[in-house]
């Protein structure tokens, strides 16, 4: 029961700082969800949007803070 706490801590965290970037770059007028590399299409009835170049980042991002951590685990 104790390893399932720290999990859902860790978890709480994780979110709470993911809100709190979100924020901050609400307020600096970050590109995220706007690079140069995300996908808009948009036609007569139909809009299209992928963020192609959004999800690379975030997950080279996430990979980097999850090595991090795995590192300062061993």
């Amino acid at each position: 029961m104790a390893e399932l706490g720290k999990l859902l801590l860790v978890v709480g965290i994780v979110i709470a700082l993911l809100g709190a970037v979100l924020l901050i770059s609400g307020r600096f007028h970050l590109p995220i969800g706007r690079l140069p590399g995300d996908i808009y299409y948009r036609g007569k009835n139909t809009t299209l949007y992928f963020p192609l170049a959004t999800s690379i980042l975030l997950s080279i991002l996430l990979s980097f803070i999850f090595w991090l951590i795995g590192r300062s685990r061993h």
